[in-house]
Parts: C-alpha cells; sequence; structure tokens
C-alpha cells in the first residue's frame, strides 16, 4: 500500500497577513468613525437637547448606519458623556499645567491666567460648553452626573492646590472643598455668560467682571477663621 505525507499545515502568506500598518489604519479608520458620530451629535446638539436627538439623526449626520454606532456607542447617553469629556478633559489639563508652571503662592495670579484659559477655551469649543451649559441642570442623567464628576475633578484639583498655600494654612478639607466648588461653579457661571456674548468687547467686560469677582472671592479666603 502507498502510503502519502499529511498535507503541509497552510500558513497564511506575508502578503494576507496583517501588518502593524494595517491595524494601525483600522484603528486610525475605527477612531475616525467615532469622531464622526461625535462630531455629528454635536452639531445637532448645537440646537436641541440630548433628549430630543434621535439615533438615526445622528448617523444620517454622520453619513453612518444604525449599526456602526452600536459599535462605539451603547446609547446616545454614552455618546454625550463623551462629548462631556471632549469639553473637560482638555481644559482640565491646560489649568493644571498653569497652575504647575510657575507655582506662584499668590492665587490672585492663578485667578487671572485661569479666567483667560477658560476664556480662550470656551472661545475655541463654544458648542461643547452650550451642550454642557443645557445638559449641567436638566439634561439627561447620566451626563448630569458626568458633568458633576468633571465639575469635581476640578474641584479636586483646586484643593491640592489651596491646602499648600499659606494663607489657607491649617483649613480643614470640608472648607477647602467648599471654596474649589465656590470657584468651580463661578467658572462654569462665567462661561455660559461668554457663549452669550455678543462681540469680543462684551467678552472683554465679562472676563474682567469675572477676575473682580474671584478677587472678591479671594478676599474673603484670606479672612476666613481657621
Amino acid at each position: 500500500m502507498r502510503h502519502t505525507s499529511p498535507p503541509a499545515p497552510t500558513t497564511r502568506s506575508a502578503s494576507t497577513r496583517p501588518t502593524g500598518h494595517t491595524r494601525h489604519t483600522r484603528q486610525e479608520q475605527k477612531q475616525q468613525t467615532r469622531q464622526s458620530l461625535l462630531d455629528a451629535g454635536l452639531r445637532l446638539l448645537d440646537h436641541q437637547s440630548l433628549s430630543s436627538l434621535g439615533l438615526r439623526e445622528v448617523t444620517r449626520a454622520a453619513g453612518l448606519t444604525p449599526t456602526a454606532f452600536y459599535r462605539h456607542f451603547a446609547s446616545l447617553s454614552e455618546l454625550g458623556v463623551a462629548l462631556v469629556e471632549e469639553a473637560f478633559v482638555p481644559l482640565r489639563g491646560l489649568v493644571r499645567d498653569l497652575r504647575n508652571a510657575d507655582a506662584p503662592e499668590d492665587a490672585t495670579v492663578v485667578i487671572d491666567r485661569t479666567v483667560d484659559v477658560t476664556a480662550r477655551h470656551v472661545a475655541q469649543n463654544p458648542a461643547h460648553f452650550r451642550f454642557v451649559t443645557r445638559e449641567w441642570q436638566g439634561g439627561v442623567r447620566e451626563v448630569r452626573e458626568a458633568i458633576a464628576d468633571r465639575l469635581g475633578d476640578f474641584a479636586d484639583d483646586l484643593v491640592d492646590y489651596l491646602s499648600g498655600l499659606p494663607d489657607t494654612a491649617g483649613w480643614s478639607r470640608e472648607d477647602l472643598r467648599m471654596l474649589a466648588d465656590l470657584y468651580v461653579d463661578h467658572m462654569v457661571l462665567t462661561a455660559a455668560r461668554l457663549l452669550d456674548a455678543a462681540d469680543p468687547a462684551d467678552r472683554e467686560r465679562i472676563t474682567a467682571t469675572a477676575r473682580r469677582q474671584l478677587q472678591v472671592i479671594n478676599l474673603g479666603r484670606r479672612a476666613w477663621p481657621r
């Protein structure tokens, strides 16, 4: 009887095997699709609330199918949370870098710089902050919670900064958090006012007023009993 050797196991040729470049390209395409959905959602949300938005509206505006949407987001609420991240994460990094640059002990300097950085960021990302200010108090629950969490991150950073200043040495953690929340709430209200500014002169007036109001808070901070 003639014996034949079993066929050699087939292997994928080098031409059909996924390369690092191919995987990288697919990842880029996936990220581009996700960003297209975010951008389309943000454009639509410039004129309506998230609760009134339809999934098919988003996919139609992005030129994609509903199936493609679900490859990136479980729901419109999840897309809204991602938009909150887009609004706040870069700003948090900018403010952190600002405080760490010179680490001035005079909070007045930090206040002025923070107002300027916030004003520029809002001017560069108006649609994100219109969405945030609309959803902050009366929007979808998951998005409200995401906004509260990101604002809490800003307050946590401020507590760490304030605890190292000479004139807040000895303050309780509770009092430091109260002060940090006051600064953060004022920042959000200033952002909302900037969104309604009609022209550069109006924006400058709003930022100048914000600096003065924060200086009043700063004076009260120095007189607060330890």
